[in-house]
């Protein structure tokens, strides 16, 4: 299984969490592959991830697996040619649209499952990875709230959250997705920027059940449970940001202990490794 993040120095716990989760529910290779970059704004410098601050994950895939690995892809050269430019300040960083390079990366598999950092796999991921996605861009699961309210013009197709998605590179590299969203983030500001450019430019994608990105609940059959964000409309407005690295309010607030086991091997390889 061909496995995809993207981000800077600050995903290091969301990745792990999401790594190894995948590893508690599937005994099959998991090749991990890891885009970032070195980037900086005005005022605000951003750290890329180094492959020797995954080696620690590296050791734990080959440890169930010899043919898993994790591997950091530095895509700063790719950015710096077709950069974000009108999303560079938006409410997410611009690392988040680096899998939108994926398509002119060579060692990116033709098959990948790209997953958000804030992903937790609670069943066999295999049961989607192994979806037939040969007549796909992409297979993915509607937005808990996109999906119920937008429809694109003249298509009307309905809205797929990008967190966990089953991407198929060459028939991407064919219909041009991947460069129709990155010039869409280049040069028009998104609220959601990589997200919404691919739900715009996809000709060909395939909706699946909400248990492979469950954005709201953990069910017995929930394959991933994406922590995104949420929102409160009553009383008043408020946006509910939780994530898994969040232990105290994953506990006390949403009352979830089905990955205890996951976030107590986190908290003892954190620890180790700061000692270290």
């Amino acid at each position: 299984m061909d496995v995809m993040y993207c981000g800077d120095k600050n995903i290091l716990d969301g990745l792990t969490i999401s790594v190894l989760s995948l590893l508690k529910h599937t005994s099959e290779p998991i090749r991990v592959y890891v885009l970032t970059m070195v980037f900086s704004l005005p005022g605000k410098k951003y750290q890329p991830i180094l492959q020797s601050d995954v080696s620690f994950l590296d050791k734990k895939l080959k440890a169930k697996n010899r043919d898993s690995f994790i591997k950091v892809i530095d895509v700063t050269e790719l950015y710096k040619k077709e950069p974000a430019t009108a999303n560079r300040r938006s409410y997410f960083t611009p690392y988040c649209m680096l899998r939108l390079y994926a398509d002119q990366i060579p060692e990116v598999p033709d098959k990948i499952l790209y997953l958000d950092t804030d992903i937790v796999c609670l069943n066999d991921p295999m049961e989607f990875y192994e979806i037939d996605n040969s007549k796909y861009e992409m297979v993915g699961v509607l937005d808990r709230y996109g999906g119920k309210i937008i429809r694109f013009p003249f298509t009307r197709q309905k809205y797929i959250n990008s967190g966990v998605l089953l991407l198929n590179l060459p028939l991407i590299r064919k219909t041009g997705l991947f460069y129709k969203a990155r010039e869409m983030c280049r040069k028009r500001w998104m609220i959601m920027p990589d997200q919404s450019a691919l739900n715009f430019s996809v000709k060909y994608k395939k909706i699946v059940d909400k248990k492979f990105n469950d954005q709201k609940e953990i069910l017995p059959e929930t394959v991933f449970r994406h922590f995104s964000n949420t929102f409160k409309f009553f009383p008043y407005f408020k946006v509910i940001k939780i994530k898994p690295w969040d232990v105290e309010k994953v506990h006390d607030i949403l009352g979830y202990h089905q990955f205890d086991d996951v976030l107590e091997e986190w908290q003892k390889l954190k620890a180790h490794k700061e000692v270290a």
